[in-house]
C-alpha cells in the first residue's frame, strides 16, 4: 500500500466526543494520517488535553446539544487552526431502559446530544465548507440505528435520524464539492457497552460472524477513509462496521 494512501495533510479536523473511545480512536488515526485534530469534549478536560497533546492538536470543551455552543466550537477551532476540512459528529450518550419507564428527560438527553448535536455542528460549518467548494463530514451512527434493539428507542430513534440527515444533507452539499457519510458501528468495546450484562454480550457474540466485539480502532479507519481523497466519489453512504452482525 502506499505510504500516500488515505493521507490527510494540511487538513483541519474536529471530532466531537473526541476524548474517549471510538472518538479518541478517531482523534489518533486523523492525526496520524497528517490531519490537525481538534478533540472536542464535554467534560473530562484532563484526558481531552492529553490527547490533543498527544496527537498534536488543541482540546475544546463544548456541549453540542446547545445550539450556541456548538456554533462557538467551529469559530474557535478555526481560529486556532484554520478552516476545517473535517468534521466528525461522534458525540453521544445512551440512557437505556423500556418505554414503559422511559421518562422525558432520558428521551430528550439521548435525542438532544446524538441528533441535535451533529445537527449543530453541520450548521456550523456547512456555509464555509460550500464557499470553499470541499470538505467531508463523518456523522457517527450505530446499527441500532438499522435493527433497532430493544430498551433503546431512544438511542435507536436518534441513530436512525441520523441516517436519514446524512442522506438529505448528502444530496444539499454534493454540487459544492462537500461529502456527507455516516459509519455504523456494531457492538464496540467502549464505556458505552462495558455496562451490558454478560448474557446480553453473549448473544451479540453468537450473532456476529466474526465472534467478537469490535475495538475502536476496527471504527477510526473507515472513518479515516471516508475522510480522505481515496473516498471523493463516496457520499450519503452508510458504512456499516460491525462484524457482520448486520448480514
Amino acid at each position: 500500500m502506499s505510504e500516500s494512501f488515505c493521507r490527510l495533510d494540511r487538513r483541519v479536523a474536529i471530532v466531537t466526543g473526541g476524548a474517549r473511545g471510538i472518538g479518541a480512536a478517531v482523534s489518533r488515526e486523523l492525526a496520524a494520517a497528517g490531519a490537525t485534530v481538534c478533540v472536542n469534549y464535554r467534560s473530562g478536560r484532563e484526558t481531552a488535553e492529553a490527547l490533543a497533546e498527544e496527537v498534536g492538536g488543541i482540546a475544546l470543551q463544548a456541549d453540542v446539544s446547545e445550539p450556541a455552543a456548538a456554533a462557538k466550537l467551529i469559530t474557535d477551532a478555526e481560529e486556532s487552526l484554520g478552516p476545517l476540512s473535517i468534521l466528525v459528529n461522534n458525540a453521544g450518550i445512551t440512557r437505556d431502559t423500556l418505554i414503559a419507564r422511559m421518562s422525558d428527560e432520558e428521551w430528550n438527553e439521548v435525542i438532544n446530544t446524538n441528533l441535535n448535536g451533529m445537527f449543530h455542528t453541520c450548521r456550523a460549518v456547512a456555509r464555509g465548507m460550500m464557499k470553499r467548494r470541499s470538505g467531508s463530514i463523518v456523522n457517527l451512527t450505530s446499527v441500532v440505528g438499522i435493527h433497532g434493539n430493544a430498551g433503546q428507542t431512544n438511542y435507536a430513534a436518534s441513530k436512525a435520524g441520523i441516517i436519514g440527515f446524512t442522506k438529505s444533507l448528502a444530496r444539499e452539499l454534493g454540487s459544492r464539492g462537500v461529502r456527507v457519510n455516516a459509519v455504523a458501528p456494531g457492538y464496540i468495546s467502549t464505556e458505552l457497552t462495558d455496562v451490558l450484562p454478560d448474557e446480553a454480550k453473549d448473544a451479540v457474540l453468537q450473532s456476529t460472524p466474526l465472534a467478537r466485539l469490535g475495538d475502536p480502532s476496527d471504527i477510526a479507519g473507515p472513518v479515516r477513509f471516508l475522510c480522505s481523497d481515496e473516498a471523493r466519489f463516496v457520499t450519503g453512504d452508510v458504512f456499516l462496521v460491525d462484524g457482520g452482525l448486520g448480514m
